[in-house]
């Protein structure tokens, strides 16, 4: 850009004009960056550091640009580093020299610190939105589902019977940390920065606080040095997407199981699935695998700018523009897997006849067994103990529970009683009558709770 390189004789190379340019992935930066420049000159105006004059022709040539982008029509320069000289370099054509006065009082450092913060504003108020969808997707499935039951699992092994519902609404609860941990990094992404210059402040009476209001910003970064450096709140926000996306990895591998042939519990949408290349009868969950290893990616990206950062010395270095591409695919992957995930529950078939036989199998109400003894005066431990054998004893006879004559069940302790045959999936539900328990009036408690967040975030 030849009216920036006089300090240099030579021509930059070309391998390492390439190598050092950004202008490929941050040119999505633009309009954040041509608001931030027109707030920049109606500032310096309004303080006398540049003509009202000088800021309508910088503010008229910016909105020029920001069109010509949108409809496709700007030239990329390849030796713009970035679209912050790509966006001058074209000022300088449309507006003329009065395009040198935008930079007095500015730095790249700080300016590129404010659009990466306009950009993350938006970007988490996208998320926040996007995971309400997907908390509105599970509460449907689970309010139409309300009386389905299941096996609830520890180790991927089945050990009480609970509602679906209940289940679901344990992933609505993971999302609402989301919300939160989003919620609270937008508070430190919401301070501006620009006035810092390239460290140290700068030397014009520029208002700051005008700047602030201009551009949306609730406070202002309070050391120039750290407004330049600080990229904690992108660490914020990988960090939150790396905790969100294990979320709606641990969400779809649970549907990668439920569809599975072995479980048969659901059944994906076609929409939602493909086919096999070889085997005609194959419906495969691509979407829930796919959602389950973007997760990787997005858990690279956090790694990596940790490491990038954990040696820079004050103030901005370059390895800082390292900060844009993995935040920028961490924000699309995130963005993208809540929107596909709230499709695809949204069209899930639950197979309640097979969730419901599931529990009918196998010994999961020996802790109701247990609980049934402690009701009758036993310890618990004893309890434990005597159910434990009466499994061991009813695997060896080939027999379920409720296929145990009461004189077997008697063997291992007098205090069975004929009321033990009323000990069955929906009483070991009802009986989880506690807050935040299964039983379905808690669970329809939950459900309005539930309706409610989602309801308040709208208004």
């Amino acid at each position: 850009m030849s009216h920036i390189r006089k300090r240099f004789d030579k021509s930059p190379n070309e391998l390492a004009v390439k190598y050092t340019s950004s202008l490929p992935f941050d040119r999505r930066l633009y309009g954040h960056d041509i608001r931030g420049s027109i707030a920049h000159a109606r500032m310096l105006a309004r303080q006398g550091i540049i003509s009202a004059q000088e800021a309508l022709a910088i503010t008229k040539g910016l909105t020029s640009i920001a069109e010509e982008i949108e409809q496709g029509r700007f030239n990329f320069k390849a030796e713009a580093e970035d679209i912050h000289m790509a966006i001058e370099g074209r000022l300088f054509e449309v507006a003329g020299e009065v395009a040198g006065k935008l930079h007095t009082a500015r730095s790249r450092n700080d300016q590129v610190a404010l659009d990466l913060r306009l950009f993350l504003k938006e970007a988490i108020s996208q998320t926040t939105a996007r995971l309400r969808g997907l908390q509105q997707a599970l509460v449907g499935l689970a309010e139409d589902n309300q009386d389905v039951v299941m096996p609830g699992y520890t180790h991927l092994q089945p050990a009480q019977p609970i509602l679906l519902a209940h289940h679901l609404l344990a992933y609505f609860e993971m999302l609402e940390r989301d919300v939160e941990r989003f919620n609270c990094c937008l508070k430190r992404t919401d301070v501006m920065p620009l006035g810092s210059g390239a460290l140290a402040g700068v030397a014009y009476n520029i208002d700051r606080e005008f700047l602030a209001s201009e551009l949306g910003f609730g406070r202002i970064s309070q050391n120039s040095l750290d407004a330049v450096s600080d990229r904690d709140f992108v660490l914020e926000y990988q960090a939150d997407a790396s905790i969100c996306m294990m979320h709606l990895s641990r969400l779809a591998e649970e549907i990668i199981l439920w569809s599975s042939a072995e479980f048969d519990s659901v059944e994906l949408d076609e929409a939602y699935a493909t086919g096999s290349s070889l085997m005609p009868q194959k419906k495969n969950p691509d979407v829930a695998e796919l959602a389950r290893g973007k997760t990787g990616r997005v858990y690279g990206h956090l790694m990596a700018l940790l490491a990038t950062l954990k040696a820079l010395p004050l103030a901005y270095n370059r390895d800082m523009q390292e900060d844009k591409e993995g935040l920028f695919d961490s924000v699309d992957s995130l963005l993208a897997t809540l929107e596909v995930l709230s499709g695809l529950v949204k069209t899930l078939k639950v197979k309640a006849e097979n969730m419901q036989r599931a529990t009918e199998q196998g010994y999961i109400l020996a802790t109701d067994l247990a609980d049934y003894l402690v009701k009758k005066g036993e310890a618990f431990r004893q309890a434990h103990g005597i159910v434990a054998r009466l499994v061991s004893y009813a695997l060896e006879k080939g027999r379920l529970f409720k296929e145990l004559k009461l004189d077997e069940y008697q063997r291992f302790s007098p205090l069975f009683e004929p009321d033990v045959y009323r000990v069955t999936v929906a009483s070991s539900i009802a009986a989880r009558d506690t807050v935040g328990g299964t039983a379905q009036k808690q669970v329809a408690r939950a459900l309005a709770r539930a309706k409610k967040i989602i309801g308040d975030s709208k208004g």
